[in-house]
């Protein structure tokens, strides 16, 4: 039994260790919010919405999400008693359309509370089966294509089983190719496009299939499977779709259309873990590999990608890199780490979501916060 009497919002600022640049833009520092949500039979636990500061990404963005899960949200959840988890989704569904991160960081939370309450780590709760999991590194857009070559050498150097290369026009084709021929035929090496193509790039697109890509990331645009259908049976590379995907109907569609053959899940893009679950499920069914992608999270939200990506259906390295890669200090402790192997260890030894946030360090990193209580 659920029975959230209390939450707090808080919005932190966490500066990156190097600037990390996508298609779309370059950031410098993450504006993070975290939600710590209170039951009131005394279980708590913290869980992060993984919006970003611009609507680049998604629609969404941290001051769409604050106001969302104030006013419409929270109150749902608020001295309601739920029996389960798996039912917070659709209380949340009903009548918001959209907004599908905000829902996320609640709908998460109480998973969480969940796990606290059964005294058993969140990966388990979920179905977890994995205690290990293979971790790919994502590459931002560098300076120049030297630059990229040494950060994917050094990447695979430590033990990474992915290299995820953000490209855009003009840094593309000459750049992957230079990275091929650099670290080898036998290096796990993929493309993220974040949108940035059309149909009208569909050659340059068919160029990457001569470079032993394990697929290619959302080349076109974030609400169009009809034309990554076209651009798919004209590829010998698998497409994985990321952006296009906020649903398990989404992903029945793209299926259905041919439009990808690979599904990146991110739970916060599709609402949280019970449509993240019915997506695996029903990938996993019709034999289509799904992989968890990062959104720059801190160690709450990498706690929560690490739980989901140790369902049986994840086989592919996820976007799970260590506290380190980006943050001099992340907000939890243990911080999440890697082995040389490329593994992140699922954290079984403790219940809910597996690591001890700081609150200290989170309180001086706070700019604002609020809390709702139940009424």
């Amino acid at each position: 039994m659920i029975h959230l009497d209390r939450i707090v919002l808080r919005e932190i600022r966490l500066p990156l260790r190097e600037p990390f640049r996508i298609s779309s833009g370059e950031m410098t520092e993450r504006r993070i919010l975290l939600c710590e949500l209170f039951d009131a039979d005394g279980a708590s636990t913290w869980s992060e919405c993984v919006v970003d500061d611009a609507p680049n990404y998604s629609p969404e963005t941290l001051d769409t999400a604050w106001p969302t899960i104030t006013r419409f949200l929270a109150p749902r959840l608020l001295g309601r008693r739920v029996e389960t988890p798996g039912e917070v989704f659709a209380l949340l569904e009903q009548d918001v359309r959209g907004h599908n991160m905000a829902k996320a960081a609640l709908e998460m939370g109480c998973w969480a509370i969940a796990a606290e309450q059964a005294e058993m780590p969140l990966a388990r709760l979920i179905g977890g089966t994995r205690e290990r999991i293979a971790t790919g590194i994502s590459l931002g857009i560098q300076r120049d294509v030297h630059a990229l070559i040494a950060k994917a050498e050094e990447a695979l150097a430590a033990g990474y089983q992915k290299v995820k290369i953000k490209i855009a026009p003009g840094r593309d084709v000459d750049w992957v190719r230079a990275v091929r021929t650099a670290v080898g035929h036998d290096a796990h090496l993929m493309a993220d496009a974040n949108n940035a193509y059309t149909l009208a790039d569909t050659d340059r697109l068919l160029a990457l299939d001569d470079l032993g890509l394990m697929m290619i990331e959302q080349p076109l645009a974030w609400d169009d499977l009809v034309r990554h259908a076209e651009l798919q049976r004209k590829l010998r590379t698998p497409l994985c779709l990321d952006e296009s995907i906020v649903s398990l109907e989404r992903a029945q569609d793209m299926v259905t259309l041919e439009a990808g053959r690979i599904v990146n899940i991110k739970p916060g893009r599709v609402g949280g873990f019970t449509a993240s679950l019915r997506i695996h499920d029903y990938c996993e069914s019709v034999g289509v590999p799904v992989w968890c992608g990062g959104m720059l999270e801190s160690g709450i939200g990498r706690a929560y990608n690490v739980a989901l990506a140790s369902l049986p259906n994840f086989t592919l390295p996820g976007d799970l890199s260590p506290s380190a890669r980006y943050w001099a200090q992340d907000v939890v402790t243990p911080e999440w780490t890697m082995d040389a192997e490329g593994m992140v260890q699922v954290p079984l030894g403790m219940s809910g979501i597996g690591v001890t946030v700081d609150r200290k360090r989170i309180e001086s990193l706070t700019v604002r916060a609020e809390e709702l209580r139940a009424r």
